[in-house]
């Protein structure tokens, strides 16, 4: 086997970036890839793109040393590592297109013995996928697919399991699932995983390996679910939901999760859509789960549409554009400033339609994003929203509004869907 000394990192985003700099920190030499020109300058001096912390540390500390440099083009290596993203399209159809571009971007710089290894969380059957992109691209070259052990090239899929906001850790300590093409490609894999990690790295096959990540997730949103189910049950039944979940845990064998306001991320709001469309006859309860969590956000809806209606009747004679909301977070969980697939950014952005003012606090972010950019919604600090908000929605638990919980039980039209104000 090679040594795996340089590695291509395809995408440097919330995973790519921190994989690429924790390989380049052992002394392995990185080109991180991008289509984003400025995420690349931004590398390459030094700096970071993305929320999280010690990044920032240890990417000016590889690009100073010379083992990280960013590009938009990929180079001849010894491994290349695809950690692009995996959305779904309309209808929640999976959406390969980034790995296949990926794929296909890196195919021209192969040499016999190299390293090809899928780390996008993807549906099962698409680290097959990419060997034949790579076949097709490279006609010269033989591929695991068809070649078994005697090929070319090794492939192998091995999905990252990293909880934003403790990445840099996570890559190090944690397990890792490592699924080849063949028993050989998995092994070819394992020994570019020791250089960093510090876990278990687990031999598997490559559609065992996809299908294990999908599971993960699902089970995961399963389990959210069925707090946020609950919190429906509690509305409806005039129960308050927080007391009621703090009592039920007191059994012994019982751990019910906190609800909130949905489920966002590029991970537990899409990867269980990845296996319902592989199996849609068989992921019932996966699919029942989606749709409660998906459905979360609308249920929030109409209790600010029912709050602004009720302020309208008190008050007559004021107008829906004086009337001022304000959204406590928009990312898509605590703490951290990725706003994919965040059901909290999906209720700012209704909320808004309705065309009251939105007033935004988000501690993590300098500016909105683009689909938050409108004339009635303004980022604003927490002092305004306590000095002239009408209504309060607290959207994402961060740390930094747990300072002012108690300042929150004073506002009028507080909807405190994720629990901040409860007793903990």
């Amino acid at each position: 086997m090679n040594d795996l000394k340089r590695i291509v990192v395809m995408g440097l985003g919330y995973v790519g970036l921190p994989t690429a700099a924790v390989f380049a920190s052992r002394r392995v030499e990185v080109l991180g890839v991008d289509v984003n020109q400025r995420a690349v300058d931004t590398i390459n001096q030094g700096k970071v793109h993305i929320v999280e912390p010690s990044l920032d540390i240890v990417v000016r500390a590889t690009v100073t040393e010379g083992y990280l440099r960013a590009a938009t083009r990929p180079e001849p290596a010894d491994a290349f590592l695809i950690a692009v993203p995996t959305p779904f399209k309309d209808g929640n159809v999976p959406d390969l297109s980034y790995v296949e571009a990926a794929t296909r971007s890196l195919a021209a710089s192969l040499r016999p013995g190299n390293l090809v290894v899928l780390e996008s969380t993807s549906p099962v059957g698409t680290t097959e996928a990419v060997c034949e992109w790579l076949a097709e691209e490279r006609p010269d070259l033989t591929f695991p697919h068809s070649h078994g052990s005697a090929s070319d090239i090794r492939v192998a899929h091995c999905p990252e399991r990293v909880l934003p906001g403790q990445v840099i850790r996570e890559l190090v300590e944690n397990d890792r699932v490592i699924g080849g093409i063949t028993p050989y490609c998995a092994e070819t894999a394992v020994t570019l995983y020791r250089q960093v990690v510090q876990g278990e790295c687990v031999i598997t096959t490559a559609r065992t390996a996809e299908l294990a990540k999908l599971a993960e997730n699902s089970f995961r949103d399963i389990n959210i679910a069925y707090a946020n189910e609950l919190s429906l049950i509690c509305d409806r039944l005039d129960i308050n939901v927080w007391e009621m979940i703090r009592l039920a845990n007191r059994h012994p064998r019982v751990n019910i999760l906190q609800p909130g306001a949905g489920v966002g991320g590029h991970c537990i709001a899409v990867d269980p859509w990845f296996i319902a469309h592989s199996a849609p006859e068989q992921a019932r309860l996966i699919r029942t789960a989606r749709d409660i969590n998906d459905h979360k956000p609308d249920w929030v809806m109409t209790k600010v549409q029912s709050a602004i209606e009720r302020m309208e009747q008190d008050h007559p004679g004021t107008q829906r554009s004086d009337i001022r909301v304000a959204c406590l977070g928009v990312a898509f969980k605590p703490d951290i400033d990725d706003l994919r697939e965040s059901p909290a950014l999906r209720i700012t952005q209704g909320i808004a339609k309705l065309g009251c003012q939105v007033l935004v606090v988000e501690p993590n972010v300098r500016e909105l994003p683009s689909s938050l950019q409108a004339d009635n919604i303004k980022l604003v600090n927490m002092l305004q929203v306590l000095q002239t908000a009408d209504i309060t929605c607290v959207l994402v638990r961060h740390a930094s509004f747990m300072e002012i919980r108690n300042l929150l039980h004073e506002v009028d039209g507080l909807i405190d869907v994720v629990g901040l104000t409860e007793a903990p």
